[in-house]
């Protein structure tokens, strides 16, 4: 990594672990769902995957890989939490947050190029020139990471995934907590994506969305 690149993750706080964990795989794990969207069965070191439609979705192609050792940033969403990240399976401990990479479209170009340089995936939703899109495209084919754009259009993206949603589930009669909505995805892109493709999954991605209940025992009154 760059000096400055360097410099740049230390002054964001979220120094640069990625460095020294890159993962030596040249696709990265996504859920098995996912997967049979995606023309390399993963996230292809060096690609760039737009994500529209669902911050859900976003973080469940980052739970895979994070949790088998790479390393995850995502600039520009200000409400994403770690917490939403861990119950979709993300390893928050790899995961940095950068909620505003920057006040000028310079800043933003600076700061995604610099975690292009140190981690293994990286998801920006601040909107950027499709000149600056080239270039951090570019940048993740060289550095062998995973670009996520999210939110908008990106311009030669290898694949772009939409999410649209059905109903809620999880509510009974008077009880009950939203816990799920199947989510439909669709796969679009060039060369091996040019073929729409279609899955559908739950999220959030709970394998089992029903809380535990806490056991209900008789207790003994005492007579007034």
């Amino acid at each position: 990594m760059s000096r400055s690149a360097t410099a740049t993750l230390v002054a964001l706080g979220v120094g640069a672990a990625g460095e020294s964990a890159m993962a030596p795989a040249r696709v990265l794990p996504v859920r098995g769902e996912l997967a049979d969207l995606l023309p390399w069965g993963g996230l292809r070191r060096g690609s760039t995957v737009s994500v529209r439609g669902s911050t859900s979705l976003l973080l469940t192609l980052l739970a895979e890989a994070t949790a088998e050792g790479c390393w995850a940033a995502v600039a520009g969403l200000p409400r994403c939490g770690a917490l939403a990240a861990a119950e979709l399976g993300v390893a928050v401990h790899r995961l940095a947050l950068v909620p505003r990479p920057g006040r000028g479209r310079s800043e933003v170009e600076r700061t995604v190029a610099a975690l292009l340089d140190g981690f293994d995936l990286v998801s920006v939703a601040t909107p950027v020139t499709p000149a600056t899109a080239r270039k951090l495209s570019a940048r993740a084919r060289q550095r062998k990471a995973v670009l996520l754009p999210f939110g908008s259009s990106w311009p030669g993206a290898d694949v772009e995934l939409r999410a649209s949603f059905g109903p809620w589930s999880g509510l009974g009669e008077g009880h009950g907590l939203l816990a799920t909505r199947t989510a439909t995805v669709h796969a679009s892109g060039r060369g091996a994506a040019a073929r729409e493709r279609t899955t559908s999954l739950p999220l959030p991605g709970r394998e089992n969305p029903e809380p535990t209940r806490p056991a209900l025992r008789p207790v003994a009154v005492a007579a007034g």
